[in-house]
Parts: C-alpha cells; structure tokens; sequence
C-alpha cells in the first residue's frame, strides 16, 4: 500500500458561499453545513458508500470527485497513487445549487491524502493543491480556512466565479487570506429544489463590461470586507453588484426575483457562488427573514469559524 496509513482517516468539510455579490472570483463564506468524508487505503479495489446529497448520481468509481482528488493530491505530495481505497461519505451539502459541493469533495479528497501520508496539513499547501484541481480559489478557500476568505492566483490568469470553468494552468496557484467576520453574523440560504448547470450560467457572462460597472463593483467590493467584519449595516449597499448576476437571471429567473424581493425589503440578498442558491445575511440569526419560497429550502447557518478538519479514526 506504498506505505500509506492503514486506519480509517476522517475529514468535515463545509458548504461554502463565493462571490457574495460585488466579490466576483474573490470572496468565499465558509458556512455550517458539512460533508463528511472517511478513506482507508485497502491496497486494492475501490469500494465507496455514499449517503444523503448526490447518492444516487454520483459515480461510485474512480471518476468520483474525492477519489480524483485524492490522486492527484498524493501524486502532488510526491507518493505513488493508492492502489485500493474504502470511501464512506455523508453529503449535506446540495449539489449543483451554488454552496461549494464540489470545493468540499476536492478538499476533503486532498485532506484525505494528506491523512494518508502523514503529512502535516499546512493550509496554504492545501489550497494550492485543491485549487489546481478545481481551477479557481474562491471556494476552495472558505473550506480550508473557514469564516471570510479573500483568494487569488499568482498567475493571475483565473477564471473561476465558483462554477467550476477556472483556468487549470499557471505555476503560482491559489493564495488567501482568511478575515473574521463580524460577531453573530449568520446567514440563511434558499436554496431551490432544481440544480443549475455551471457551464449555462458561465456562458451568459459577456466578455467586456462598461468601466462605470467595474469602478462601482470595486468600491462596493472593498466596502463589503468592511461590511462583514466590523460593520454589518453596511452590508445591503456593500452587497450591490454590477458584473455577474444580472446577466445570469435568465438562467435562474426564480433566484434573481427573489433577490429583488429581499433586496426592496431591506435585506442583503445576493446569489451563491453561480446560483441559483440566495444567500441572504442575517444579523439575528435569520429569525426576521421571511419564509423560503415553495419546493425551496430554508437554511438558516451560522458562518464556519474553522474550516475543513482532518483526523486518525471513524468520524465520532
């Protein structure tokens, strides 16, 4: 088994939110909803279980996420790729709806190898690992560090927004910086019952917006890392976008309206990450925000102060 460890190795990773209005391919939210993951190297086959979210759809062989992650983590960390592993997951995160699903399975995947090979999980390695494989940092970042992440690429070349079309190339990889957000700051998700695919919502972003859009997207950009650190009153002006989501709403009629309606109402709401998911802050816990429109889901979280965990046993 190329010297691998033999016992059960844990990871809990949680949903994440990018962009966060203004913040487009830089923000992420580390948030209270998690996927659990446990791997054993067995030295040959693949057996993997998967309940809750996705149990049904994804694939249970080696093109599942976790276990492509894995791989190429080990093959990063410079050991030979694992000839046979047991994988047992527990999905809460929804899948296609804007919360990070895939960032989750990627850095539990690279966490896993990690536990593997006894290698000490320095976070910025883990980053760096994870975001060449998902090809953007945003929510790769909020799951490693946990609370607000602020993510870039050295090369600069990125495409990323959280829906997984990021560039895959470049030498330098991600970076972050983690800030904490404002005290009791919590938020609520709703998220619809229908996912959204990626590459759709990709593809409505135009390749040039006017200047007037980007200078006002940046000052509301910058007044947001304000906005959730210290000043959560600011944070419906602070949330006003001008570069991804209105060109997305015909993709996601339903979200965009229900953004309007929480917006005229005096809410910060913006799309997750590519939607069609809202996010909406909620300073009292969410008690005051209405209810989730129908076949939607409400989830009122609380931010994640720690980011993704790793650990030598069964999950407890």
């Amino acid at each position: 088994m190329s010297g691998l460890f033999t016992g059960m190795v844990s990871v809990r990773v949680p949903a994440t939110s990018a962009n966060l209005g203004p913040g487009f391919d830089a923000f992420g939210l580390a948030l209270s909803l998690y996927d659990e993951v446990a791997v054993r190297a067995t030295g040959s086959g693949l057996t993997i279980e998967v309940t809750g979210e996705g149990a049904g759809e994804v694939p249970r062989d080696e093109k599942h996420l976790v276990v492509r992650a894995l791989q190429a983590a080990l093959e990063a960390l410079g050991e030979p790729a694992a000839n046979g592993l047991e994988l047992r997951c527990v999905n809460r995160i929804p899948h296609g709806r804007g919360l990070g699903s895939s960032a989750a399975a990627i850095v539990a995947g690279v966490l896993a190898a990690f536990g593997l090979t006894g290698t000490a999980a320095d976070p910025a390695r883990v980053l760096r690992i994870a975001d060449e494989i998902e090809g953007h940092p945003d929510n790769v970042a909020a799951c490693v560090y946990g609370g607000f992440t602020i993510a870039w690429r050295d090369t600069g070349d990125d495409a990323g927004d959280g829906s997984g079309g990021g560039s895959r190339g470049g030498s330098g990889g991600g970076r972050a910086v983690r800030l904490e957000p404002a005290a009791g700051l919590s938020v609520v998700a709703y998220v619809p019952a229908t996912a959204l695919a990626t590459e759709v919502a990709r593809g409505l972003l135009p390749a040039t917006v006017p200047h007037g859009d980007a200078a006002t997207n940046s000052g509301r950009a910058a007044l947001l890392v304000t906005a959730i650190t210290s000043r959560p009153d600011l944070l419906l002006v602070a949330t006003e976008d001008r570069l991804h989501q209105s060109y997305r709403a015909p993709a996601m009629p339903d979200s965009a309206a229900l953004v309007d309606r929480l917006r005229s109402a005096g809410v910060p709401a913006v799309v997750s990450g590519a939607g069609p998911t809202v996010l909406a802050f909620a300073p009292d816990g969410g008690a005051s925000l209405p209810s989730a429109p129908e076949g939607w889901a409400r989830l009122a979280l609380a931010i994640d102060p720690v980011g993704a965990q790793v650990w030598s046993g069964s999950p407890e």
